[in-house]
């Protein structure tokens, strides 16, 4: 029987399900807002000329089809971004379907303030995790990697696209690959979604103007904010899918109890 070891403590777990929640509905409430405006823009306004994404539909020999476009390119993504069923069974136009948005189909309103409450509570978890990461040791001890992973590193890729994964001791601590992905995710990512929001409220602007001009506009950050949103998406996928071959109900038990079981 393999060893039980103390691996992740109160605070870490307590803040990662509220990241969960927080996450879950920052990103369905997101995409309903989105849906009022299904473009994006590389610029301080909203012109032609600068749109860079856009989900719609179009006619193709006489029906509606659902198209995303990407710069110059253009893409069918009928069914799923574009062009949709809906509850009725009714095809309508919405960039993403109504199944992956909340509070409902189309309510603008109630999204916006969903979005924004939850916001407010995933920075406040955010800010809390920093700062327990800080003063307890946790970034030092657990999340820096030393220099002897850092020489590792090529091997840890190889492994990881191999699906070979540490066992015994060398799984006591997170491994180089890991760290970096927590780190950007932290000190990257999150940062850059939270401020591309505050540059879409007015109020923040009018907090302190001028700033917003930095990412390039109220546009641009929309832009920016969309793709950090994607990014996170992306680790949240792989994340997912490393829990899952390393084993799930080990690494869900963990995350709840604190302790997690050694791969022999």
């Amino acid at each position: 029987m393999s060893d039980l070891i103390y691996r992740h403590r109160l605070p870490v777990r307590i803040m990662h399900w509220v990241n969960v929640v927080c996450l879950v509905i920052l990103l369905m409430s997101g995409l309903q807002i989105f849906n009022a405006h299904p473009a994006l823009y590389w610029s301080e306004d909203s012109r032609e000329s600068t749109k860079v994404l856009e989900i719609t539909r179009k006619q193709v020999d006489g029906q509606w089809r659902g198209i995303t476009r990407l710069g110059p390119f253009e893409f069918n993504t009928d069914g799923i971004l574009g062009n949709s069923r809906g509850a009725d069974g009714m095809e309508e136009s919405r960039a993403f379907p109504a199944w992956i948005t909340v509070p409902g189909g189309q309510w603008l309103a109630m999204g916006r303030l969903w979005h924004f409450f939850f916001a407010w509570l995933f920075v406040a978890n955010g800010v809390g995790y920093l700062l327990w990461t800080l003063f307890s040791g946790h970034l030092r001890k657990d999340l820096l990697p030393t220099r002897a992973e850092w020489r590792g590193s090529g091997r840890s890729l190889r492994d990881h696209l191999l699906l070979r994964h540490p066992r015994g001791d060398e799984a006591r601590r997170y491994n180089v690959l890991q760290n970096l992905a927590y780190l950007s995710i932290v000190f990257g990512v999150l940062p850059l979604i939270v401020v591309g929001g505050w540059a879409m409220s007015p109020m923040m602007d009018s907090f302190a103007p001028g700033w917003v001009d930095w990412l390039g506009g109220r546009q641009a950050a929309r832009t920016l904010h969309f793709i950090a949103a994607m990014l996170l998406v992306a680790f949240v996928a792989v994340h997912l899918f490393e829990v899952a071959i390393t084993g799930l109900v080990n690494n869900v038990r963990s995350m709840i109890t604190g302790y997690w079981r050694l791969p022999e």
